[in-house]
C-alpha cells in the first residue's frame, strides 16, 4: 500500500509553558485525527496534545521531562490521506467524546454505586422490619412530604464516625446518611406556588443505629438549620430516635456538650414555622428538637421522653418499657403534643396542612351557609352550645386545623382560612366550665397568640366567658401569673385583631380574650345574644345590692327582688345597650360575620400582613 502526503512535515507546537509527561507515538507510527501525540503536564494537571489530523510521526524534538515553553516545536508529522496499517485512535476517556451518557467512567460509576447505598432498597432486611412493625422508613416519610422531584439532599454520603471500630464498607452499607435525611424541597407548590413552597426537613432514620443522634448527623442537621435561618425556610423534623449515640469513636469528643445543634435549632423559634412528627419512640436529644417546634405532631404509637429506659435505670430511678414513657395519651392530655394522629401517614398529612397556613394567601375557599349561625348560640341564655360548629361555619369550607385540642379544653385554638386567608382563631368552649378560663387555657392561649404574632396570622377571637376561674383551689395553679401573661401577650401583638362576642363577656377574662380591652382589637363586634358586666351579674346584685336584700324580711319577696335587679341589670348589659354606650363597636347579625371580619383584615395594615419582615422573638415552646 502507498500513502500520499502533503507538501512537507507539519511542526506540533506547545500550547503553553509545561513538561513534557509522555510521548504517545513513536517515530514512524501513525495516530488517528484527535488522537494524543504528547502528553504535556502542568500544576500537577495532564493536558494531551491531539493530533490535528491522521497523520504520520516524521520526528519528535523533545523528551519525556523536558520543559518547554509556549511555541516550543514538539514534533513534525505529516498527514496520511491512505490507510497505511494500524493506527493509534482517539481514546474513549479522551475529551474527544462528548461524554455526555458517562459511559464507561470510573468516577460516575462509584457515585452511582455509593448512591445505591443510599437508596431502602439496599437494606431489605433493616427496612422490612420497618414495615413489619407498621412504620415507614425516613427516605419514605420524605418523600411523601416533599412534591414529587424536589429533594435536593444535603449529606446523603455521611456514614457513622466509628472506622476505628468497623470497617467503611460495612458503615457505608449500615450506616447511610448517619442515621438522618436532611435536604431541601417543596410542599403544597400546586397550592402556593412553587416560589412560596420550600421547606427544609430533616428526618431521623430509626434503621439506622436507632435514629441516635451521630457525631456527623449533629453537623448535618446544623448546616441544615442555619440554611433555614439564612433561606426563611420551614423546618420539619422527623424526631424519631433514641437520643445522644455514645458508639461514634473517631472524634475527639468528651461529652460532647458544645454541639451547637440545639441552640441553633431553638434559634429558629419564631423566625421560621416549625414542624415536628414523633413516631415510637421519642428520647432525650431527639425528644429535646421535638420540643422546641412550633407544633408537635405525634402518632398513636409514640412514646416521647427526656430520658428513655437506658437513661433512667441509669440514674437509679426504676427499670421501665419504652411504652411505659410519655405515651401518647399522657402527652396529648399534658399539652406536649398539639395533634394526635393513627400513623405516619396522617401525620405528614397534617404537617402538609400545617404549613399551607403560613406560605401565604390562596384562591379564596367555598364558603358554608351563613345563615346557619343564626340559630348556632341558642337564644336561651343558659344553654349550651357547640362553638366548633361557629368555627366551621365561619371558616372556608375544609380549612379549620384545630391544635392542642387534649389541653386547656377550655379555649379552642385553630387555624382556619377566611376568604383563602391564614387565620388563626380561638374560642372559649361554653361546654367546659361555662366557658370560664382556667390556667390551663390561659397557657395555651397565650402560646396560640405568641404563635400567630410571631409568624404574621391575624386572630380572630370568639368571646364567650364569664371570666377568670376563681377559688382557693384555683389559686394552688399559679393563676395569677399564668392569667397575667395572657395579657402581656395580648398587648404585645401587632398583627390584626378581631373580638366577637358571641354570649358572655364577663370581666378579666373577657377583656383578655379581647388582647386586654374591648377598644384593643381592630374591631369588638357582638352577636345580639351578647350579655356583658364587670362580673357575673348574679354574684353582682348580690354584692352590690347585699344591704337592701338584707332588709326585706320575707324570703319571698327577697328572691322576688333579686331576680328582679338581675333581669335589670341583663337589660343593661345586653349587646345594644354595650354599643349604644361605644364600649363595644357594633352588634351584628351572625351571619355577617364572615363578610365583616374578611373585609376589616383586608383594610389593616400590620408589620406582618401581608409580607412585611417578621421581628425575630422565640416562641414559648409551652
Amino acid at each position: 500500500m502507498s500513502s500520499k502526503s502533503g507538501s512537507g512535515p507539519l511542526e506540533v507546537v506547545a500550547p503553553m509553558a509545561a513538561t513534557v509527561s509522555a510521548l504517545v507515538a513513536e517515530v514512524g507510527e501513525i495516530v488517528e485525527a484527535g488522537a494524543p501525540l504528547v502528553v504535556l503536564e502542568v500544576m500537577k494537571m495532564e493536558h494531551p496534545v491531539h493530533a490535528p489530523e491522521r497523520c504520520r510521526v516524521v520526528s519528535w524534538a523533545v523528551d519525556v521531562d523536558e520543559q518547554v515553553e509556549a511555541g516550543d516545536h514538539l514534533a513534525a508529522v505529516e498527514v496520511v490521506f491512505d490507510d497505511i496499517g494500524p493506527a493509534i485512535e482517539p481514546d474513549a476517556g479522551d475529551e474527544v467524546s462528548d461524554g455526555r451518557d458517562g459511559e464507561g467512567r470510573s468516577d460516575l460509576a462509584e457515585l452511582a454505586r455509593r448512591r445505591s447505598l443510599l437508596a431502602d432498597e439496599a437494606r431489605p432486611e433493616a427496612v422490612s422490619k420497618r414495615h413489619g412493625r407498621g412504620g415507614r422508613t425516613a427516605r419514605e416519610n420524605v418523600t411523601d412530604l416533599l412534591d414529587e422531584g424536589s429533594f435536593q439532599e444535603y449529606g446523603g454520603f455521611a456514614f457513622a464516625a466509628q472506622e476505628s471500630r468497623r470497617g467503611r464498607a460495612d458503615l457505608e452499607a449500615n450506616t447511610p446518611a448517619d442515621g438522618m435525611v436532611t435536604g431541601i424541597g417543596r410542599v403544597n407548590s400546586a397550592l402556593v406556588g412553587a416560589e412560596r413552597a420550600a421547606v427544609a426537613v430533616a428526618a431521623y432514620d430509626y434503621t439506622v443505629l436507632a435514629g441516635t443522634q451521630g457525631y456527623r448527623n449533629h453537623h448535618k442537621k446544623d448546616r441544615l438549620f442555619e440554611l433555614a435561618a439564612r433561606m426563611g425556610l420551614p423546618v420539619v423534623l422527623f424526631a424519631e430516635g433514641g437520643g445522644g449515640r455514645p458508639g461514634d469513636t473517631d472524634v475527639p469528643v468528651i461529652a460532647g456538650l458544645d454541639v451547637p445543634s440545639f441552640a441553633a435549632f431553638a434559634r429558629l423559634s419564631g423566625r421560621v414555622p416549625t414542624v415536628g412528627i414523633a413516631a415510637g419512640r421519642c428520647f432525650a436529644g431527639n425528644a429535646a428538637l421535638l420540643g422546641c417546634c412550633d407544633v408537635v405532631i405525634a402518632t398513636e404509637d409514640s412514646n416521647i421522653g427526656m430520658g428513655g429506659p437506658a437513661m433512667i435505670e441509669g440514674g437509679g430511678l426504676g427499670v421501665f418499657r419504652p411504652e411505659d414513657i410519655g405515651p401518647i395519651d399522657v402527652q396529648f392530655a399534658n399539652g406536649v403534643v398539639d395533634v394526635r394522629v393513627a400513623d405516619e401517614a396522617e401525620g405528614v398529612a397534617v404537617a402538609k396542612r400545617y404549613l399551607a397556613y403560613f406560605q401565604g394567601p390562596v384562591e379564596p375557599g367555598d364558603a358554608h351557609d351563613q345563615t346557619l349561625l343564626r340559630d348556632a348560640v341558642p337564644e336561651h341564655r343558659k344553654t349550651v352550645y357547640d362553638v366548633r360548629r361557629v368555627i366551621d361555619g365561619l371558616a372556608d369550607v375544609g380549612s379549620v386545623l384545630e391544635l392542642r385540642s387534649g389541653y386547656g379544653p377550655g379555649v379552642v385554638t385553630a387555624l382556619v382560612r377566611l376568604g383563602g386567608r391564614s387565620v388563626g382563631v380561638m374560642a372559649n368552649d361554653p361546654a367546659v366550665l361555662g366557658g370560664a378560663i382556667d390556667a390551663p387555657a390561659a397557657d395555651k392561649a397565650s402560646r396560640f397568640l405568641k404563635l400567630c404574632g410571631a409568624h404574621g396570622l391575624p386572630v380572630l377571637s370568639l368571646c364567650d366567658t364569664p371570666g377568670f376561674l376563681v377559688g382557693p383551689d384555683a389559686e394552688q395553679s399559679a393563676q395569677v401569673r399564668r392569667f397575667a401573661r395572657l395579657f402581656v401577650v395580648g398587648a404585645s401583638l401587632d398583627v390584626p385583631f378581631v373580638c366577637v362576642v358571641l354570649r358572655k363577656g364577663y370581666g378579666l377574662g373577657a377583656m383578655a380574650m379581647a388582647a386586654g380591652g374591648f377598644h384593643e382589637p381592630l374591631a369588638t363586634l357582638s352577636w345580639p345574644t351578647g350579655e356583658f358586666g364587670g362580673m357575673g351579674l348574679e354574684g353582682a346584685v348580690r354584692l352590690g345590692f347585699r344591704a337592701e336584700l338584707d332588709a326585706i324580711a320575707d324570703p319571698a319577696e327577697r328572691q322576688q327582688a333579686f331576680d328582679s335587679m338581675v333581669a335589670a341589670a341583663y337589660r343593661h348589659g345586653q349587646a345594644l345597650n354595650m354599643a349604644a354606650h361605644l364600649e363595644i363597636d357594633d352588634v351584628i347579625d351572625p351571619a355577617e360575620t364572615r363578610d365583616r371580619v374578611i373585609d376589616l383584615l383586608a383594610s389593616a395594615t400590620s408589620a406582618h400582613w401581608p409580607g412585611g419582615e417578621v421581628p425575630v422573638r422565640g416562641i414559648d415552646p409551652w
